[in-house]
């Protein structure tokens, strides 16, 4: 997916005063632009589906459909549509469901003016991004459920692994690059070729996946 040169963003959320706050937040970027706005989550699909749009902030809990319902609904007609969830609470149930639903990340409204910007940036990039309590939830279910056996981490070469790591401790491509001496460009190539080779799509994927081969410890 090729990274717009602005990217277009609906914000929605049923407290105008939030939407009012992201959009001062993020039409202060020259790279970010909010085009529209929903009260709710039967608005916000309405209008996704209906303008050219590259982003969707979704708050959680909106009235006559949640976030996650809009989520799930814009996966499936239109799936090329960036998705970020918003919430107030670090819910575990909230988490997976998100991520069930097909979110690219996940912002709590607390850390919002610090955090949604560079969220919005490493969505459309293809990069997941996670509230830091989030890997900690997800590497205490990948404990509960027990570690597969499946053999599937033998088509990944040592250098592959490595990136693997990195990029599921939430790593920038230039930080990989720099830890591991490489250009980022390598770094990037080494990224597709991991979600070829395990058939995935994204970071969120990968992070997921990284886990349950224990690549991140408890």
């Amino acid at each position: 997916m090729t990274i717009p040169l602005v990217t277009r963003i609906l914000v929605a959320d049923d407290h105008p005063i939030v939407r009012s706050g992201l959009k001062k937040m993020l039409d202060s970027e020259a790279d970010l632009e909010v085009v529209a706005e929903a009260e709710d989550g039967a608005v916000a699909v309405e209008k996704a589906l209906s303008e050219e749009l590259d982003l969707a902030i979704l708050d959680i809990s909106m009235p006559r459909m949640t976030g996650i319902q809009a989520a799930a609904e814009l996966a499936k007609r239109k799936p090329g549509l960036r998705v970020l969830m918003l919430s107030m609470y670090e819910n575990e149930q909230f988490l997976f469901e998100a991520l069930k639903a097909g979110a690219s990340g996940f912002v709590l409204k607390t850390d919002a003016d610090q955090q949604i910007v560079d969220a919005c940036r490493r969505t459309m990039r293809g990069e997941a991004f996670l509230y830091p309590s989030a890997i900690t939830t997800l590497v205490r279910d990948y404990v509960e459920r027990g570690r597969p056996d499946d053999g599937q981490f033998d088509v990944l070469t040592t250098r592959e692994v490595q990136v693997l790591k990195l990029i599921a401790e939430a790593r920038t491509s230039k930080e990989i690059a720099a830890d591991l001496v490489i250009s980022v460009k390598t770094v990037e190539r080494h990224r597709q070729n991991i979600l070829e080779k395990l058939g995935m799509s994204d970071r969120v994927e990968l992070t997921r996946y990284a886990i349950r081969r224990g690549l991140i410890q408890p």
